[in-house]
């Protein structure tokens, strides 16, 4: 008998080894030993499976105790959705598929309700409440994603031929700025912002959303 456990441990097995694109039906039912038939019976295809191991991450991720103010409850969501995605960044690039919020279990939805009824409880519309999530949502996979593919993808030597090149093509009277940074570059990129611009980056959403937003004059 074949387990739903052997199975999610024996792709997260396959992944680590070899990343989430390569992971096959096929490959998994040979690592584990048996026909790709059988596995069938367990899982639709690979994006099924693929999301069976993301809800089975999520609900072995604690839900922070979310702040009462809305605005501070979004920032926390978000931060733990940030978190979340940090330690499995190949689950963002899963979740940026169309429609993937429907296939959420429960646990990561909290999170989502979070951000979005924050929003509302800030004074912003059903609609606006649902962009400012998609707007924060989109940050964050984002970040995460871009540190993930910069991360281990060049050589320190290599990086520092790049930079070399970088620096000596830059034109210093069209570019000032970019060449007076010159080799402080990557590392001033290389700091963690996320939080600090997540909070101006809600603020401003928060700000803008209800400022267009009718209000109904007090008697």
């Amino acid at each position: 008998m074949t387990s739903r456990t052997q199975i999610l441990t024996a792709a997260r097995r396959l992944i680590d080894q070899s990343g989430w694109e390569k992971l096959t039906i096929r490959r998994l039912a040979a690592e584990i030993g048996i026909g790709a038939t059988t596995l069938y019976h367990h899982v639709r295809d690979k994006e099924d499976l693929l999301f069976l191991l993301i809800h089975e991450y999520a609900d072995q991720i604690p839900i922070p105790e979310l702040p009462s103010e809305p605005r501070d409850r979004m920032i926390a969501a978000a931060t733990a959705i940030h978190d979340a995605l940090a330690a499995w960044p190949w689950a963002a690039e899963v979740l940026t598929t169309d429609g993937f919020i429907s296939r959420l279990s429960n646990s990561a939805l909290q999170l989502v309700e979070a951000i979005v009824g924050g929003a509302v409880d800030h004074g912003c519309t059903p609609e606006q409440a649902v962009h400012i999530f998609r707007s924060i949502w989109y940050y964050t996979v984002g970040e995460i994603l871009v540190r993930a593919h910069s991360s281990g993808q060049r050589t320190d030597d290599e990086r520092a031929a790049d930079l070399d090149a970088f620096i000596e093509g830059l034109d210093s009277a069209r570019l000032p700025h970019l060449s007076a940074l010159g080799r402080r570059w990557p590392a001033l990129a290389a700091q963690d912002t996320y939080p600090l611009a997540l909070s101006a980056f809600v603020d401003g959403l928060l700000a803008q959303a209800t400022s267009a937003t009718p209000r109904t004059p007090s008697r």
